[in-house]
This record gives structure tokens, sequence and C-alpha cells, in this order.
């Protein structure tokens, strides 16, 4: 159990070490690349800051235990609205404008009922995962079509070396690895000995641990003050844990939904997303932050209660 605990730890340190070395590969790249910033936020940078996710739900899937994947990528979207843009909102209030969200807001509320309706027979098998796939990608598509339709003029600014580039994408992918390997293990043990179904331990424990990448996206933005920044990589995060991990996973082995706790994430990650949408003023303020950290709460007593045999 020591072990398990030692090895649990020292995953989430690594997938966290490892997300902020891989974000700022890939984004180092777009930039080397001389890749337009718009596209590389919808594209690469999705990608980045999901990493961890990816990494630990895909292994989970090839060592036999995709519900810890399922709880990882399900539970990382209520942490990411729900606990991590609370915790930017106490902090300061975020001005967005509705049309830098648009997209995502609805990509995110559709990702989370899609999950419900292909897992209401009690498996997400291979094409119901397939069908996630493709909506990931028709999301994909529209950001790309955007960002080309929006593109004004040539990207300025410092050049990034490319060594550089190749040193944090290869350093952060491999600590993403080791990490995922380490969290699933030791996650695997611990429920094992106490009891704990693979999917809470994954909803709770791994989902914030896989989560840091997005936590320390969001605050560097805001404090440079880019909200909308740290906004849409919660967002995009968001349909990208549900629609291409959890859609990969599924297709790699089918995925049995039993318990409450999938639906109980599900409808915590819809209600945080709601809270997220800025309204006529463009503005969520510290009231939104301290309904989310509520919100968030509950989501764990209900969790506790309900999903934890």
């Amino acid at each position: 159990m020591f072990t398990a605990t030692l090895a649990l730890i020292g995953g989430v340190i690594l997938a966290g070490v490892g997300g902020v070395l891989f974000v700022r590969g890939v984004l180092g790249f777009a930039r080397w690349a001389r890749i337009p910033a718009a596209i590389a936020a919808a594209t690469l940078g999705a990608f980045a800051t999901s990493s961890p996710e990816v990494f630990v739900s895909t292994i989970a899937a090839l060592d036999g235990k995709p519900a810890i994947g399922l709880g990882d990528a399900t539970g990382s979207n209520v942490v990411n609205i729900a606990l991590i843009l609370a915790l930017a909102l106490l902090i300061k209030p975020i001005r967005s404008p509705h049309r830098e969200m648009r997209l995502d807001f609805w990509a995110a509320i559709v990702a989370s009922v899609l999950i419900g309706g292909v897992a209401a027979d009690g498996v997400i098998g291979a094409l119901d995962g397939a069908l996630l796939i493709v909506a990931f990608a028709v999301w994909m598509t529209l950001h790309v079509r955007r960002a080309l339709a929006e593109r004004r003029k040539p990207l300025t600014g410092e050049a990034v070396a490319g060594y550089r580039v190749l040193v944090d994408g290869v350093a952060g992918l491999s600590l993403l690895v080791l990490a995922g390997h380490l969290v699933v293990d030791g996650a695997q043990t611990i429920a094992a000995a106490f009891a704990i179904p693979p999917y809470l331990i994954g909803a709770t424990l791994v989902a914030l641990g896989t989560s840091m990448p997005e936590l320390a996206t969001t605050l560097v933005a805001q404090r440079r003050g880019h909200d909308h920044v740290g906004l849409g990589t919660l967002l995009g995060s968001n349909v990208f844990n549900g629609l291409f991990i959890v859609g990969i996973a599924a297709v790699i082995t089918p995925i049995p939904v039993q318990g409450s706790g999938l639906w109980i994430a599900l409808g915590a990650a819809l209600y945080a997303v709601v809270l997220a949408w800025p309204g006529a003023s463009e503005r969520l303020g510290r009231n939104r932050g301290v309904a989310l950290i509520a919100g968030y709460a509950a989501y764990l007593s209900l969790l506790a209660v309900f999903a934890a045999h």
C-alpha cells in the first residue's frame, strides 16, 4: 500500500511537470513552425493541456482498467471548471467575449450529453467511441476553419530555438508516459485495497493530478491579462477529454458503466459549464467562483455517498 501511494503521488507530480513541459514544447513548436496562434490554441494547445489524461486513459485501457480512464476524463472535466475556474475567479473576475467562447461552450455541453447517450446501455463500446471521435473531428474542423478565416497578418514575436522545442516536447512526453503507468498502477492497487470502484478513484485523485497543466495555463493566462485564453483552454480541454479521450479508450476496450459515478460527474460537468457562460455582461465574477466551488463540494459529497460502493 505504501508503495502504491508513493507511485500515485509520484505519478501525479510527474504528470504536472510533464504536462507543463509538453505544453511549452507544443506551443513552442507552433511558433517555430509559424503556425497561427489561433490554430495552435484550437488544436495543439487542446492536446497539450489534456496530455496527462490522454496517457493515463490510454494506459488504463490497455491494462484492462478502462473505468479508471473514464473516471479521469470525466472527473477532470468537473475539476477544470468547478475547481480551477473557480479558483481563478476568486483571485479576480474574468472577462470573455461571447464570440471567443461560443463554440467551445456548446461543444462542452454536447460532449457530456453524448457520453451520457452512449453510456445509457451500460457500456461504452467501440462504435460508441468512434462516434465520440467523429464528433471531436467535427469540432476541430470548425475551429480550424474559423482560425483560418480570422487570420490577419504574419506572426510576430521572439523566435523559438528548435532544439529547445524538441527538448521540452520529448522530456514532457517521456514524463507523461511514466506518470501514466505510475498513476494507473497506484490507483488500481489503492482501489482494490479499500474496495473503491476504479471509476471513483479515477474521478477524484487521478483527475486532480492530471488537471495540473490546465491549472497552470489558466492562472498564467489570467495573470498576463489574457482571460479568454484561460477560459477557452478549460472549455477546450473538456471537449478533448469527453470526446477524444473517452472515444479512444472505448475503441481500445469496451468501458463498462457501473453505479452512479459517471452520471454524477456528467451532471456536475454540465452544471459547471452552464455557470461558465458569461452572459450579456461578458464577465464572470467572484460570485460565480463561489457557486462553482459549492458545486464541486456537492459533487464530491454525492460521489462519496452514492458511488463509493
